[in-house]
């Protein structure tokens, strides 16, 4: 059978199957167990007769996809928990890694932006982070404690607000994807020109080890989520962007679908980051090393969970 022929004839059947995937609400085990003997039979048929041709590939990743729906279905409603956090994120993750790849670079950027910025002008932090809050910082340089501002207000108080705004913070970021992306780059840019300029700040003033210690304490997990919020940002601006040979809207809720499994990820991380700024950071006389290995333990978990995992996942479903 010609190429053309064998395509013309499932195309349909196919595109069916595709928009069950991760479907798990509405979409039974008996379901996803016919699509996927449907899908191995043309696999197999693919693999022999077009074993170079890209529809073999896609009947390879579509026929992967289904397997882990029907693994899926077989988990008790805890299981399934964990196999979310444990499979379905980090495959998703490993899905957008290009679009994450970006939205680090971007952040960089902009972070250099900031710091360039804040050694050619003084006067840009307080266009930037505002003047009441270099006048604060700079009093409480003079009296010895420059990092005071993390000990406002209560332990409680602060660890909720921070939290909260920092979720804020990142589904704005997330949202702003679906103004063709370029709406998550003006929000990576400017948390991004921030942070460049609040670090610089201290630097200059010879206070690099006390602030990179004590932003990093916290920053180290809330950073890598606003960066990882810019991916899952840009993964929804590039399926309305870009919707190859699907439908327009098809590819747009293919992408919200993996991006925000990626969103949900950072939940947690924002959490635990709101408490270490809440109820740790504040203490700026505790032991530098302690301080250091907080930040190296919460860059280990971000490495692991977001780079090695994802790796190890994807390598696993093609050995299925």
């Amino acid at each position: 059978m010609q190429e053309a022929v064998f395509i013309r004839r499932n195309i349909e059947k196919w595109r069916q199957i595709e928009g069950k995937v991760g479907d798990t609400v509405f979409t039974t085990p008996d379901d996803m167990v016919d699509a996927y003997n449907e899908l191995t039979s043309d696999l197999a048929f693919a693999q022999t007769q077009y074993p170079q041709s890209p529809v073999t590939s896609y009947l390879n990743d579509l026929a992967l996809a289904v397997h882990r729906d029907v693994y899926y279905h077989k988990h008790t409603p805890w299981s399934r928990v964990l196999h979310f956090w444990t499979h379905d994120i980090p495959l998703s993750v490993y899905e957008v890694r290009r679009e994450m790849l970006i939205s680090l670079a971007l952040f960089l950027v902009f972070i250099l932006v900031g710091a360039v910025s804040t050694l050619g002008d003084a006067v840009f932090p307080r266009v930037i982070l505002g003047n009441r809050y270099v006048e604060m910082t700079l009093e409480n340089i003079e009296n010895g404690e420059p990092m005071a501002v993390y000990s406002m207000g209560s332990q409680l108080s602060s660890f909720l607000g921070i939290t909260f705004n920092n979720i804020m913070v990142s589904f704005i970021i997330y949202v702003m994807g679906i103004f063709t992306s370029i709406g998550t780059g003006v929000y990576l840019m400017q948390n991004g020109i921030m942070v460049g300029a609040f670090v610089t700040f201290f630097i200059v003033r010879g206070l690099f080890v006390e602030s990179i210690l004590a932003i990093m304490l916290h920053g180290t997990l809330e950073l890598s989520a606003i960066v990882i919020a810019g991916g899952a940002g840009i993964t929804l601006g590039n399926g309305w962007l870009f919707p190859g040979t699907y439908s327009r809207m098809e590819s747009f809720l293919r992408s919200a679908r993996r991006s925000i499994r990626v969103l949900i990820s950072t939940l947690p991380m924002f959490v635990i980051a709101g408490f270490i700024e809440g109820f740790f950071t504040r203490y700026t006389h505790v032991g530098d090393l302690l301080r250091l290995l907080v930040i190296l333990l919460s860059a280990l978990f971000v490495l692991f969970y977001y780079v090695l995992l994802p790796i190890k996942r994807h390598r696993d479903a093609a050995r299925v």
